[in-house]
């Protein structure tokens, strides 16, 4: 006799994500943090703004940064994303560290950006911004690349740009405390963020 037929219920999408790498490439831990964004519903993208390259340490990847130039890695971030902004479609922003910076400058430049979810990472932030996209941060505290004087004025700054700021501290963590392979691992820091971030996400279509 045949057992029950059970019909496994289809997860529908919840937000179109573009996730951004840090200073250290598309390492396996981006790819992790896709797959856990796409277990829970998501259609992510993780462009290579560095066409491979992988570094094992901050300094190699920031010089690296440093020889490609900023306005190309924006150039490819925007290049990256431009195929992905069909009408119709609210993209969430999202990134680690340096990724981060890029993921905050492509979505104050969306006025119909969905979201905007910065790991260890920000950038500065032009007077005359405008947005109406929720914006969630996760940062160590303290931070050696995110000072406190920063993050202060970061916070005031997107406030004014007409932001719903979170902002998520977490005393005693390394910089990029959400990445197993480096030495600023926390798993218990790494795991409270998730939760808070798919939360934040899951609150985006609510």
């Amino acid at each position: 006799m045949d057992g029950p037929v059970v019909s496994a219920r289809r997860i529908e999408p919840v937000a179109q994500i573009v996730l951004f790498h840090s200073a250290y490439g598309l390492r396996p831990a981006v790819t992790a943090a896709a797959e856990r964004l796409r277990a829970a519903g998501h259609v992510v993208h993780t462009p290579d703004l560095y066409e491979g390259r992988l570094f094992d340490s901050v300094e190699a990847g920031m010089a690296y940064k440093e020889e490609v130039g900023s306005d190309e890695l924006l150039r490819r971030a925007v290049g990256a994303v431009a195929p992905l902004l069909t009408p119709g479609e609210r993209l969430v922003y999202a990134g680690f560290s340096l990724g981060g910076a890029l993921a905050q400058n492509l979505a104050l430049a969306d006025e119909h950006a969905k979201g905007l979810l910065l790991f260890h990472g920000t950038s500065d932030i032009r007077d005359e911004a405008q947005t109406e996209a929720p914006v969630q941060l996760h940062v160590a505290e303290p931070d050696p690349f995110e000072s406190e004087d920063w993050l202060n004025a970061w916070y005031l700054r997107m406030l004014k740009a007409g932001a719903d700021v979170e902002v998520h501290r977490y005393r005693g963590a390394g910089h990029l405390f959400t990445d197993p392979e480096l030495p600023d691992y926390d798993a218990e820091a790494a795991e409270r963020t998730w939760a808070v971030a798919l939360a934040f996400l899951a609150e985006l279509d609510g």
